[in-house]
């Protein structure tokens, strides 16, 4: 029975991902679940490769009789909703034909990472590039930088107005830093003087009105 699908851009909460929560004991259904997820994944990945993605993450949660399968996709050029819908329309295309799921009703449910997603492979630190991370660097502790460029090599970082290269061995797994209210440096040619200080001026509005509750 072919399922129903939604298309979502933003951030998720997707456990396959990783992170830095201590997580419980592997029971003997986890590795069934993590057996099937990964099943899945290899059985959809060419389809979600064939319209310009890479795979992240595929998870399936059971909600009573119903079935959601979470499909987590990320590229260079980051992920439309057009990118979500194509994904969404070729991957349900592969489980109906190959009647992946039985005949269990289940929802599809493509994604984008959320910004909360550790940076562990050089594709995530190249999308990361202009981004505020944080990661634990090895005989060094936690560090806190810009990141400049990564290539397959390592990752180049602006750490307190100096650049510095740090090979993928030496590093954990980087956290994205959110920051409010930053305009990326490479956009601030599109705004006049003028426009700048209504920005700003707006920006100060709404952040007052939402910092007390009001």
């Amino acid at each position: 029975m072919p399922g129903s699908h939604r298309s979502i851009v933003g951030p998720v909460d997707d456990a396959s991902t990783g992170g830095a929560t201590r997580r419980a004991p592997r029971t003997s259904s986890d590795e069934k679940a993590a057996a099937s997820n990964k099943r899945l994944a290899d059985l959809i990945e060419p389809a979600v490769v064939a319209v310009g993605m890479d795979l992240e993450s595929v998870r399936v949660t059971v909600a009573g009789r119903r079935r959601l399968l979470r499909v987590v996709v990320e590229s260079d050029h980051g992920v439309s909703l057009d990118d979500a819908a194509d994904v969404s329309r070729e991957v349900s295309a592969v489980l109906d034909a190959a009647n992946a799921l039985g005949d269990v009703p289940y929802t599809l449910e493509v994604s984008s990472p959320g910004v909360d997603r550790p940076l562990t492979a050089p594709s995530h630190w190249r999308r990361a590039a202009g981004r505020l991370v944080r990661v634990k660097v090895t005989g060094e502790g936690s560090v806190e930088g810009r990141v400049v460029a990564a290539d397959s090599g390592g990752v180049t970082m602006n750490v307190a107005g100096n650049e510095r290269q740090f090979g993928y061995g030496a590093l954990g797994a980087g956290a994205i830093q959110v920051e409010f209210g930053r305009v990326p440096d490479g956009d601030l040619e599109d705004f006049s003087d003028s426009e700048l200080d209504d920005a700003v001026l707006d920006n100060d509005t709404d952040l007052g009105a939402g910092g007390d509750g009001h």
